[in-house]
Parts: C-alpha cells; sequence; structure tokens
C-alpha cells in the first residue's frame, strides 16, 4: 500500500505542477491586476507602486517560481472584488459547499446500492420498471430543472422548504456548520436531492447491469447450492464483486459535485464554492478563479488516493498487482 500511495503521490506533483501553469496563466495573462484593484482616478505613480508590490516587473519564470512557492504555502494573493486574502473568502464558502456534496453523496449511495440490488434481482416487477424509470428520469432532466420544480412545489406551493439559503449556520470557530440547526438542515434538503437524484440514479443503473453479470457467475450458483440465505448471497457475496466500479464513480462523481455544484448552488442561491467562482468569473476576480482551479485539482487528487486506497480494502489483488508491476520493471 506504501508503494501505491509513492507512486500516486509522484504523479500528483506532476498534475499540480501542469495545473499550476495553467492557473498561472490564467491569473498573468487574464487581464490587469493593476487596473482591477486601483479606481480609474489613480496615478501613475501609484500604480508603478502597486506594480512592483505584485512582482510583475520580475521576469516571467521567476513569477512562475513566486506563484509556485506561494500556492504550496496556501497563499493566492488578494481578491480583486473583496480585498481580502483569497483563501479567507475561500474557506468561508469551502463549508457550505463540501456539507452539501457530503449529505448527497451519503444519500445517493444509501439508496442507490439497495435499489441496484432490487432492481437486478427483481426485475421483472411493476417496482422495479418504476425504479428504472426513476433512474431514467434522474439521468436525463438537468439539476437546474430539478431545482426549480422542488422549489416550486416545496417552497412556493407547500411552504414546507425554504427556497433559497443555507439557513442558520453554527460557527465552530474553524468550520460553519447547518447541521446544528433546524433552519440549516432544512435549507440542505432541497439542494441535496437536486444533487442525489443523478448519483442514485447513475449508482442504481451500474450496480444493476454488474449484478446481473455477478449472479451468472459459477460461485454464486455455488453458494446458492450450499444452502446460503439469499440475503447473504446477494449482499455479501455479489454486491461485494461489484463495489470496485462503484468506488470508482462515487469518487469521480464526489469530486465532480465539489467542483461543478455551481448550477445548484445558484438555482438555491447557496453560499458555496460554485456561487464565489460564477461571481468571480463575473468579476473578473482572477486570483479567486486561480485559486479555485488548484484546489478542485488537489480534491480531485485526494480523491483518486482514497479511492485507490479503497481499492485494495475491497480486493487485496491490487496491492500485488502494484507490487508485481513494480518488480517486474
Amino acid at each position: 500500500m506504501l508503494l501505491l500511495i509513492l507512486k500516486r503521490l509522484g504523479n500528483a506533483v506532476i498534475v499540480l505542477l501542469a495545473v499550476a501553469l495553467l492557473a498561472f496563466t490564467i491569473f498573468k495573462f487574464l487581464g490587469d491586476p493593476v487596473q482591477l484593484m486601483l479606481n480609474p482616478q489613480a496615478t501613475q505613480e501609484e500604480r508603478d507602486m502597486l506594480t512592483e508590490r505584485l512582482g510583475l516587473n520580475d521576469p516571467v519564470p521567476l513569477q512562475f517560481a513566486k506563484f509556485v512557492f506561494n500556492a504550496v504555502q496556501g497563499e493566492f494573493g488578494m481578491s480583486y472584488r473583496n480585498q481580502l486574502p483569497v483563501m479567507q473568502v475561500i474557506a468561508e464558502r469551502f463549508p457550505a459547499t463540501l456539507e452539501l456534496v457530503l449529505v448527497s453523496t451519503i444519500a445517493a449511495l444509501l439508496i442507490g446500492l439497495p435499489l441496484g440490488v432490487f432492481a437486478a434481482i427483481k426485475g421483472g416487477t411493476v417496482l422495479a420498471r418504476i425504479a428504472h424509470l426513476v433512474s431514467m428520469i434522474g439521468v436525463s432532466v438537468p439539476a437546474f430543472v430539478i431545482g426549480i420544480v422542488l422549489i416550486l412545489v416545496f417552497s412556493i406551493e407547500l411552504k414546507v422548504l425554504p427556497a433559497f439559503g443555507r439557513g442558520e449556520v453554527v460557527d465552530l470557530g474553524y468550520w460553519t456548520t447547518g447541521f446544528l440547526t433546524a433552519s440549516g438542515r432544512a435549507a440542505l434538503v432541497m439542494p441535496a436531492i437536486s444533487l442525489a437524484l443523478f448519483q442514485i440514479s447513475f449508482i442504481m443503473r451500474l450496480v444493476t447491469s454488474e449484478m446481473l453479470e455477478v449472479l451468472r457467475i459459477d460461485f454464486i450458483r455455488f453458494a446458492r447450492a450450499r444452502g446460503l440465505k439469499a440475503r447473504a448471497i446477494y449482499f455479501r457475496h455479489a454486491l461485494r464483486n461489484c463495489l470496485m466500479p462503484v468506488v470508482t464513480i462515487t469518487g469521480m462523481l464526489f469530486g465532480d459535485l465539489i467542483a461543478f455544484t455551481l448550477v445548484t448552488e445558484i438555482v438555491f442561491q447557496w453560499p458555496g464554492m460554485g456561487f464565489l467562482f460564477v461571481q468571480s468569473v463575473q468579476y473578473v476576480d482572477i486570483p479567486v478563479m486561480a485559486a479555485y482551479l488548484m484546489i478542485v485539482c488537489c480534491i480531485f487528487i485526494l480523491i483518486n488516493l482514497i479511492v485507490d486506497l479503497i481499492y485494495v480494502v475491497v480486493d487485496p489483488r491490487v496491492d500485488q498487482l502494484v507490487r508485481g508491476g513494480s518488480n517486474g520493471r
């Protein structure tokens, strides 16, 4: 497992340098920081002083080296729009996005896995067909449409859930959470459903197809011949052999949701990173855009590493393959 981690970290360094170059290119050539940070009435002397303070007179390779050095320390400069440190602005928004993605992903796994197993073993029943129909709707309908429908039904017509915002949150000093308040939990319901419906549909269809393949394998027939209970056969033996693709897809979906929740966050006015990124694009807040790109890259790398480690837990042969490949080279 240690060898696997070291190989992934080596690949991560290369990926991060490539993304850092892309972020630096955005930072360097998209707009003029001096013009964006100063008011139009600023004198030329003030412009020259700010240019010198930002290091924009240095050679481009030196600027890139400074950018990477500062990024490693979590320093991306000041937000043009808020005039606050970029990491402070992102840290204020990140808890909202992470809580939303965690709730939707956990709900998708808790609902999608059993539904997938049920649809595989009860494929001809009416309930299984209804589940397939719902999954097709979840995959086909865009998230913003689902969000608008939820607002119309539960906020405007039934008036049981808030239409926008995060509700009342509790500041824990290093984290803000809505889990500890009734309004915070209520505000989380509809955005989480809007995000989770696609995941539920995707996971359910994946598990169903994998289960149908696994149930034809000889060891399942042998387990039935031994007289094992159906629950043990389906959930202990068959489902475990379906988990590798599920782990992969869940990891990819989790990273995608963190990076691309902006549509749902805009619909529900959810104060997360996606909403912040849209605002930064509107106001050409380049430091926030560059930091967002780097942070999303780090999140994807971390998720891929966690997925690889879960592979080893689910199937120890993965670790043996990594060791064998290393020895072979």
